[in-house]
């Protein structure tokens, strides 16, 4: 209990309200309340066992075409507004989600990646709650049990173990970030913000109860998404890994994008490097081109350039993607592991450049 009063201070929430809260035993609905639960049971987003990620009524499930990597961690993800609300459409920006709204992610890993049907486990469920201040980071952490998650602001660092879709065991320490750490990379001109749902990260199908439907516009007929009345009119992501939704150039620079802009972009942590890898960048030198580094310090070897054409092996940012040393590695927060898959893309985009 005094972990949550702690945090429940940078809510501004009087002692005496919270006293009030506790002795009477009233706890106010979310998600217009700022007090956060110590379950994340408590909220009411899943429906039966928790554990399962079933929805509860008025709770959207979504996903995105190209996900930010996270130690290979598979991802739920789910939305709650308030009621009689909508998101406001944008169509190069995160949607504009209305004050009370709640982002819902849960990580976990399948046992066997070839094999989902042999079980998972979840590891942590993050919140994103939408205040009149402004967004406020949660983090849940899952037991062992896997009957509830919770409320922990110092983050951890829990074993994992998993068969790869190749069949090889992996094993490693996953790390739950802190809340400050959430801030770090949910960052934007100093303010926190969601990163992945953009229209161009949204359009795409999802497997609802009802059948499959492109996401958007499953939205706009539910009634909560204003702005836009097709989804053919939306710009659309392409799936990183799945050629058929794109060339290597525009999967390369859309898992740049989602791993590495939110931090390399003007608005972002990372402005002085000059270096912006946002997809609406379109002057080479600031994608990296034969760019010269700001102050990389070991992360740049003995390497002169964060992209040489044709040369991935004389490239900066390849080989800050390939470490996994504190000191090297990009992206710094996140991961433990290199992600091989989306650097053999990003190496073939510099390949195929002349």
């Amino acid at each position: 209990m005094k972990r949550v009063i702690r945090y429940l201070t940078g809510f501004a929430l009087t002692a005496g309200l919270l006293a009030a809260l506790l002795a009477s035993g009233i706890q106010p609905l979310q998600p217009a309340s700022t007090a956060p639960k110590e379950q994340l049971s408590a909220y009411g987003f899943f429906s039966g066992n928790i554990a399962n990620q079933v929805p509860a009524a008025g709770i959207m499930p979504y996903q995105l075409n190209t996900p930010l990597f996270s130690d290979y961690a598979e991802k739920l993800r789910f939305i709650q507004l308030p009621a009689d609300s909508v998101i406001t459409y944008d169509s190069t920006q995160v949607m504009h989600f209305p004050v009370g709204t709640t982002i819902i992610k849960t990580f976990y890993y399948p046992e066997d990646f070839r094999h989902p049907e042999k079980g998972r486990r979840l590891m942590e469920t993050r919140l994103l709650q939408h205040f009149p201040q402004g967004w406020k980071a949660l983090v849940y952490i899952w037991n062992d049990a896997q009957t509830d998650a919770f409320l922990e602001v110092a983050g951890d660092r829990k074993p994992v173990q998993f068969t790869d879709h190749s069949g090889h065991t992996v094993s490693f320490d996953y790390v739950i970030p802190n809340l400050n750490q959430c801030k770090g990379c949910h960052n934007t001109n100093e303010v926190m913000t969601p990163i992945g749902p953009t229209a161009r990260q949204l359009n795409g199908d999802f497997n609802y109860i009802g059948g499959r439907e492109n996401q958007l516009q499953h939205w706009v007929k539910a009634g909560i998404l204003h702005g836009l009345d097709n989804a053919s009119r939306a710009p659309r992501a392409p799936v990183w890994n799945d050629p058929q939704t794109g060339t290597v150039a525009e999967r390369a620079r859309i898992w740049l994008e989602i791993n590495c802009a939110h931090c390399h972009k003007p608005e972002g942590p990372a402005r002085t490097s000059g270096l912006f890898l946002d997809i609406y960048e379109n002057d080479p030198t600031k994608t990296g081109i034969n760019k010269t580094p700001v102050a990389a310090g070991r992360g740049a070897a003995d390497l002169q350039f964060d992209i040489v054409p044709g040369h991935p092996e004389k490239s900066i940012l390849v080989y800050r993607m390939a470490s996994t040393d504190p000191g090297i590695m990009m992206p710094e927060l996140g991961r433990k592991l290199t992600h091989k898959e989306g650097l053999e893309l990003v190496k073939e985009w510099i390949r195929e450049m002349k």
